[in-house]
């Protein structure tokens, strides 16, 4: 799975032709990682929402659109190893808006 995160800041920046340019290349990447079986699924997240913590005692607003650690959507690929889903990764679009992108394996919860 990619989480991805930041970014946001550039992209406040760019005028509305370069924010839809830059949606081009990710709709690109995307759909070149559907045409080689890679992609499964994946979404953009919405930046509302709420955060629980405390034994979900404690509710509050969040996550906060000015955090960098916000994940601001996800993709599930299918990769033979780590390896490979680095090697995939390399290309995504949000590297250039300095945003980060974190790999992480889905485990199985067999029961």
């Amino acid at each position: 799975m990619y989480l991805f995160r930041g970014g946001d800041a550039r992209r406040l920046e760019q005028s509305p032709e370069e924010m839809q340019a830059h949606m081009q290349k990710w709709g690109a990447w995307m759909q070149d990682l559907a045409q080689a079986g890679t992609l499964v699924d994946g979404l953009p997240l919405g930046q509302g929402g709420k955060v629980l913590s405390n034994h979900a005692e404690t509710i509050t607003d969040g996550p906060f659109a000015e955090g960098v650690e916000v994940v601001g959507g996800y993709l599930i690929v299918q990769a033979k190893d780590m390896e490979g889903a680095v090697e995939i990764s390399k290309s995504c679009p949000i590297f250039e808006h300095e945003g980060t992108l974190e790999i992480r394996e889905i485990m199985s919860m067999d029961m």
